[in-house]
């Protein structure tokens, strides 16, 4: 009988006991969900969770572009890259570089939107300066880089993609965005340059000079007889028949010394328009005779109109992001991401 209860004792034991020790040794399990890991505790290189809304517009927007003649297909953000290298001094402020891209882009978007233009009706956009922009290979920009190079392209980029989809707006619409080297202390209206005004395109304050702008200041000079040519095949109705100094008269200028108008041999013309016929690096200038000679002392660089190069980077130094340069140079805009419709 004894040895009966005492089995039955170690039975008990072993059926109630065992499972309750067994559970205590065992390890907790884990907590199906850990609480969420807050901004400071991520890896220092976890990507941005949520990106720019506007991230990836221009590798979104194909463009057809024409370099040295050959029909090429690429994003607008490889061409911005090609034009902002070949347009701008990569030594520029970072946020003038940013002001840039976003004209360049403004530009290129504006001419898609209104047809583009009719000397390649197949191409967007192409490397004629005198037609769109300007472009450069990493290849041809590296080339003038020099040691320099992989740094200037970095900063190209980031000022490219800094500025991703970003356009000058007008009334919800993107403007023709065109910028020149540098001015002299103001800025031109558009209408006093080419045929129309455009309310975004006023004249406005730009802060460059000759301490800032290199060859702000250069002298053309012209024999008599090597000008006298050149006149006589671009205005064949000029009267240049007497000396040099009776060719010029009636001279329109702005404050700021650009000319406007003036009367070349009794024909009118454009100040901008013999800028062009003279290959004069602006239309500021004023004209002197020396014996055999005519000087033409000109300031600035470029037609004069939208953003100065130069002006930006001035403000650039002086704190300005590219969004208050921008709408510095362009009148009544706002620098936004705009997609193409």
């Amino acid at each position: 009988m004894g040895k009966h209860v005492g089995i039955s004792l170690i039975l008990i034991f072993l059926i109630f006991f065992l499972p309750w020790l067994w559970g205590e040794a065992s390890p907790a399990a884990p907590d199906p969900s850990p609480p969420d890991q807050d901004e400071e505790s991520l890896p220092p290189d976890q990507p941005d969770p949520s990106p720019p809304e506007n991230a990836g517009l221009d590798k979104g927007l194909s463009l057809n572009v024409l370099v040295g003649g050959e029909l090429q297909q690429m994003d607008m953000e490889t061409y911005l890259l090609g034009v902002v290298r070949a347009e701008m001094p990569a030594s520029f402020e970072e946020e003038a570089l940013k002001a840039q891209s976003a004209a360049a882009r403004t530009y290129t978007i504006y001419k898609k939107i209104n047809g583009g233009s009719a000397n390649h009706p197949e191409a967007d956009a192409c490397d004629d300066i005198s037609c769109c922009q300007a472009y450069k290979t990493y290849e041809e920009a590296a080339a003038g880089w020099g040691a320099d190079a992989a740094a200037f392209e970095a900063k190209i980029r980031r000022a490219v993609e800094a500025t991703d989809g970003d356009c000058i707006l007008y009334e919800g619409t993107p403007v023709l965005a065109v910028f020149h080297s540098s001015s002299a202390g103001t800025t031109q209206d558009a209408a006093a340059v080419w045929s129309g005004s455009l309310p975004y395109l006023q004249s406005v304050e730009t802060p460059e000079n000759e301490e800032s702008v290199p060859n702000y200041r250069s002298n053309a000079v012209f024999s008599a007889g090597e000008l006298k040519s050149i006149l006589q095949t671009a205005l064949p109705e000029a009267d240049l028949s007497l000396s040099p100094s009776n060719w010029f008269t009636n001279i329109h200028q702005q404050p700021n010394g650009t000319v406007t108008a003036l009367t070349v041999g009794g024909v009118e013309v454009g100040g901008n328009q013999l800028r062009t016929i003279l290959d004069l690096r602006s239309a500021c200038f004023t004209i002197s005779f020396e014996e055999e000679s005519v000087v033409f002392s000109v300031t600035g660089y470029g037609h004069g109109v939208g953003m100065s190069q130069y002006g930006a980077n001035v403000l650039a130094s002086e704190g300005m992001t590219y969004k208050d340069i921008l709408t510095w140079y362009y009148s009544g805009t706002t620098v936004e991401p705009y997609q193409l419709p």
